[in-house]
C-alpha cells in the first residue's frame, strides 16, 4: 500500500476548486450587508482577489461568474478574460440570473406568463453561448421559482414549463459543455420549490438531455439529511455533476465549509473516492465550486481558508483503506468498517500537504502568507478611496 505521503500528494495533484466572483464582493442577508474596504468593487477586483488565492494555494485557477453582475456590458468579454489570464486565473462556470428582476416575482422559466418565460429561456441560452465564447465547460441553473401559498399556480403546469426551458436550454449546448441543475427545498419559495430535491433535479436532468447533470449545493438540504447517500447515488447513475462547497447549521446559511460539521464534508468526499477504487482508480469528472455568503468574515481569508479545509478534508478521504473495509463489510464487522473512515479522518495530514505545497512553490501555509503579503490592506486602502471617488456609500444598508 502507498504511503500517507504518496496518497496525499496524489488526490491534491487532481484537485481544482473554483472560486465565485460573488465570494470577493459585498454580501449579505435579507436584512442587509456589513461593508468590508477590501471588498471587490467590480470584476478587476474579484479576478485580482481570485489571482491571490490561486497563487497562495495552487488549487483554485478558475472563476465561477453571475452572468448579470460580471458581464453587465455587452462586448467586454474579451477584456474580462484578459484581465482573468493577467492575474493568473479564467473564466470557469457561467451562471445565469434567473431570480433578481421584478418581473421573476412569481418565478422565471415556470412564470405563468409565457413572456416572462421566453425571456427567462433566451437569457439562459444567451448564457450557454457566452460560455461557448469563453470556452466554458459548465452551464449552472439556480432557480428561485416555486409558490409561496396553495392554490398559487398548478405544480403540475410549472413542471411542464421547466420540462420546456431545459430541453430548450439543453438543446443550445455544444458538444462539450455541461448543464448543470441545483436543487433547494425552500426559499424564497416557501410553498413549494420547483426543484426542491435531488430527485427532481436528477429527473429534470434526465428530461433535459445526456450533457444535464445534477449539482449538489452542500447547504440546499433538510437538517440531518444524509448528503454522501445523495452523492453516492448520483455516482451511481453518473449524473453528479458538481458541487456548490458551504455549510449551515440551520439551512442554507452559507458558512465556510467544514466550519460546522467537517466529518460529512469527509464522508462526502470518502464516497467519491471509494466509487473511484472501485473502478480503478478513475475518477468521475465533477466540478468542485464554492458558494459562499463572506458578510463578516474576510473575504480572501475566508476564501483561502475554506480551500484549505477542502484539501486537507479530500486528503484525508483519500486514506481510507478500502480493501480492508470492504472486507469488514462482507463479514458485517460493522465496528471495524466504521473505524476505517474514523482511522483516514483523525489522520493528521498536515505534514504531506505542506510538503506538497512546497514542492509546487507555494507557502506552506497559504493563510498566513496572505496576511504577511499585504494584500488586504493595500487593496482596502485602494478599494476606499475608490468608492470616494466612486460615490460609493461604505455604510450598513439593506441587502
Amino acid at each position: 500500500m502507498n504511503s500517507t505521503h504518496d496518497i496525499v500528494f496524489h488526490a491534491l495533484e487532481n484537485f481544482f476548486i473554483e472560486t465565485p466572483s460573488w465570494g470577493y464582493a459585498d454580501t449579505g442577508t435579507r436584512f442587509g450587508k456589513f461593508h468590508q474596504p477590501a471588498a471587490a468593487i467590480d470584476m478587476a477586483d474579484k479576478l485580482a482577489d481570485a489571482g491571490q488565492v490561486h497563487r497562495l494555494t495552487g488549487c483554485c485557477p478558475s472563476v465561477a461568474t453571475h452572468v448579470l453582475w460580471d458581464f453587465p456590458e455587452p462586448g467586454k468579454e474579451a477584456e474580462i478574460v484578459a484581465l482573468a489570464s493577467k492575474h493568473g486565473v479564467r473564466i470557469g462556470s457561467i451562471n445565469p440570473n434567473v431570480f433578481q428582476d421584478q418581473e421573476y416575482k412569481l418565478g422565471s422559466v415556470a412564470n405563468p406568463d409565457p413572456e416572462i418565460r421566453a425571456r427567462a429561456t433566451k437569457h439562459m441560452c444567451d448564457c450557454i453561448d457566452l460560455g461557448k465564447e469563453l470556452h466554458c465547460r459548465a452551464v449552472s441553473l439556480w432557480f428561485a421559482d416555486g409558490t409561496n401559498y396553495p392554490g398559487q399556480d398548478s405544480i403540475r403546469a410549472r413542471k411542464h414549463r421547466f420540462e420546456y426551458a431545459l430541453r430548450e436550454a439543453h438543446n443550445r449546448l455544444a458538444a462539450d459543455q455541461i448543464l448543470l441543475v441545483e436543487y433547494k427545498p425552500f426559499e424564497p419559495a416557501f410553498y413549494q420549490t420547483d426543484i426542491a430535491d435531488w430527485g427532481m433535479a436528477y429527473m429534470m436532468a434526465k428530461i433535459a438531455g445526456p450533457q444535464a447533470k445534477v449539482l449538489v449545493d452542500t447547504g440546499h438540504h433538510y437538517l440531518s439529511q444524509n448528503i454522501e447517500q445523495i452523492v453516492a447515488w448520483l455516482l451511481d447513475e453518473n449524473m453528479l455533476g458538481g458541487f456548490h462547497f458551504n455549510d449551515r447549521r440551520y439551512a442554507d446559511d452559507d458558512l465556510t465549509l467544514g466550519s460546522i460539521d467537517p466529518y460529512q464534508i469527509f464522508r462526502i468526499f470518502h464516497e467519491i473516492h471509494f466509487y473511484a477504487w472501485e473502478r480503478g482508480g478513475v475518477y468521475p469528472r465533477i466540478e468542485y465550486m464554492i458558494d459562499q455568503s463572506h458578510n463578516l468574515k474576510p473575504k480572501i481569508e475566508a476564501m483561502i481558508q475554506t480551500v484549505t479545509t477542502a484539501q486537507e478534508l479530500y486528503a484525508k478521504a483519500a486514506l481510507v483503506d478500502h480493501e480492508a473495509m470492504v472486507k469488514h463489510q462482507a463479514e458485517g464487522r460493522i465496528i471495524d468498517a466504521e473505524m476505517c473512515l474514523k482511522k483516514a479522518f483523525n489522520t493528521d495530514v498536515s505534514a504531506s500537504i505542506g510538503a506538497w505545497r512546497t514542492a509546487h512553490d507555494l507557502p506552506v501555509d497559504p493563510l498566513a502568507a496572505h496576511r504577511d503579503s499585504g494584500y488586504e490592506a493595500a487593496a482596502a486602502a485602494e478599494r476606499s478611496q475608490r468608492r470616494i471617488d466612486l460615490g460609493i456609500s461604505s455604510a450598513s444598508s439593506y441587502a
